[in-house]
């Protein structure tokens, strides 16, 4: 088995250990990085996407030639990853003896790690592996935008002991917006704003689905949702400047989502698993 080390920090720093890693050849644009992977160890890519306050999108899309363990740098300000497999299988442990959950495909994994014990992905060889991850941090100010939406996030996908994962069968909505997700064709400012309103949509399903009056709250955050996305999809033919002056109406939004956030969801009621 190839042992590999992953040191955790900034987007640009992760893509670099990635790519010298796997051998890989990496372009970026703006924020889009895409490592592409043709070596005696694997092949084949993994694309990311970041945004501000580290918020960031990738998805991995591999095969091994030798089975491999991906163990990765855990810290006190650790982000939630939502992890979503399309297709084959992936392994994780906290620690090298930690014990092993798999993710297997049709099924999310969301895990938090800020103990001092390494989190530990082990992938097969020659089985290909596909699936997408969305890494939402959890330090932020009270006067930010996202609070509400981080602090629902953070209630729910951390615990005490410092290790939380939880793996289930994938919602169908979550499968759909994945799917928006990763067939976007606008460019530039209104794609990352595409983007930014997809995954918006995903983690708050996240919260709906782990909540227990999910059938009473779906209905109008999809609503809200869909209204967000049709008027990004509405502005993506204006020049910057229209861009620009369209994005006065995301603050509204989200304050209306919060709002059934504060007003709907109650605590986690799921098992948290140390």
């Amino acid at each position: 088995m190839k042992k590999l080390y992953l040191n955790t920090g900034e987007f640009n720093t992760i893509f670099n250990d990635l790519k010298d890693s796997f051998s890989g050849d990496l372009t970026t644009t703006n924020n889009d990085y895409n490592l592409a992977i043709k070596s005696k160890w694997a092949k084949g890519k993994i694309t990311g996407t970041h945004f501000e306050k580290e918020v960031s999108y990738m998805h991995f899309d591999l095969m091994f030639h030798n089975d491999v363990s991906l163990s990765i740098e855990s810290f006190q300000s650790a982000p939630i990853f939502f992890a979503y497999c399309e297709e084959g299988s992936l392994t994780h442990s906290f620690g090298a003896n930690g014990d092993k959950k798999i993710l297997k495909k049709q099924q999310t994994g969301i895990l938090n790690n800020t103990s001092a014990i390494n989190t530990v992905l082990y992938f097969e060889s020659f089985k290909r592996i596909q699936f997408s991850l969305i890494v939402m941090p959890i330090t932020v100010s009270a006067k930010e935008e996202s609070f509400e939406l981080i602090s629902q996030l953070k209630r729910m996908f951390t615990n005490e002991s410092g290790n939380y994962i939880y793996i289930g069968h994938q919602n169908p909505k979550i499968t759909e917006k994945l799917q928006e997700l990763k067939t976007i064709p606008q460019k530039g400012t209104v794609r990352n704003l595409l983007q930014k309103s997809i995954m918006s949509s995903i983690l708050e399903l996240e919260i709906a689905q782990h909540s227990y009056n999910y059938a009473t709250i779906i209905a109008p955050f999809i609503g809200l949702a869909n209204k967000q996305f049709d008027e990004l999809k509405r502005i993506s033919g204006m020049n910057f400047s229209e861009v620009v002056h369209s994005i006065g109406f995301f603050p509204r939004l989200f304050k209306e989502r919060y709002h059934i956030l504060n007003k709907h969801y109650p605590e986690n009621s799921l098992a948290k698993t140390a």
